[in-house]
């Protein structure tokens, strides 16, 4: 298995991409800790877990606040003892065209999507660079590359992601930690499930292969770059969007 006896933390893993990834990193034999706001589907995705013979744990974070995400790295290493992986999955959107969007949701976007993975990696590197060791994944978006209409604060959350991804490449490469990030594109989740039929069709038109993303196709790319296979893999983006921006 390509994870064997690695504690990955995802945030976000409740639900949609998170929880793909949470099972698909299972099934490679890590230990998973699915880092998630929402306490309820947390708990039951644990148990679905346990349930079909994983190793699973559950805990309650907000990616925005440093003191939620500290406990979270504590309850981790008082459990696991470790932290290989960590996941930066967590994100929302609150979309609105520029001259109507709402200072909140610009700064909710930012607090959750950029400053969230700030906390997180922040709050696990030291641990990463006691051990020599580590795989950081953040996840970005076609829309953080080329920008999208509606989505001033989620283009700019996901174009920063890149920024620090390649800085946090350049600082940590010498202490043996990779950092990469992940640009999906227009995928099956619940942020896609609101969007009208017709203008579903309207994306699957622009893609070369005539259809949207799944949370596994994601899943499987975070999987290669937390796997001992990526191990000369730093500082890159990489792209699972079925073409969409060539």
């Amino acid at each position: 298995m390509r994870l064997s006896n690695k504690v990955a933390i995802i945030t976000g893993a409740a639900n949609g991409i998170g929880f793909a990834a949470a099972k698909r990193f299972a099934k490679e034999g890590a230990k998973v800790v699915i880092a998630d706001f929402n306490e309820s589907e947390g708990k039951l995705k644990e148990v679905e877990l346990r349930e079909e013979g994983y190793e699973a744990l559950f805990v309650q974070v907000d990616v925005s606040n440093k003191d939620s995400v500290d406990r979270m790295v504590e309850q981790v290493l008082s459990t696991y003892g470790t932290i290989d992986i960590l996941i930066n999955n967590a994100g929302i959107t609150r979309d609105a065209m520029l001259t109507k969007m709402k200072q909140n949701d610009f700064q909710r976007v930012l607090d959750v999507n950029l400053t969230g993975v700030f906390n997180c990696t922040q709050a696990v590197v030291p641990f990463m660079i006691e051990k020599g060791t580590g795989k950081i994944i953040s996840t970005s978006s076609v829309s953080g590359v080329y920008g999208n209409i509606g989505q001033t604060n989620y283009a700019a959350a996901k174009a920063a992601i890149v920024g620090m991804t390649k800085t946090w490449a350049k600082e940590l490469g010498r202490k043996g930690i990779n950092v990469n990030a992940v640009a999906p594109g227009f995928t099956e989740t619940n942020m896609v499930a609101s969007v009208p039929e017709k203008v579903v069709d309207s994306m699957k038109a622009m893609i070369p292969l005539q259809r949207l993303g799944k949370p596994e196709d994601i899943a499987n790319a975070y999987l290669f770059l937390a796997s001992d296979e990526s191990d000369y893999v730093n500082g890159t983006v990489l792209h699972v969007d079925g073409g969409i921006m060539m």
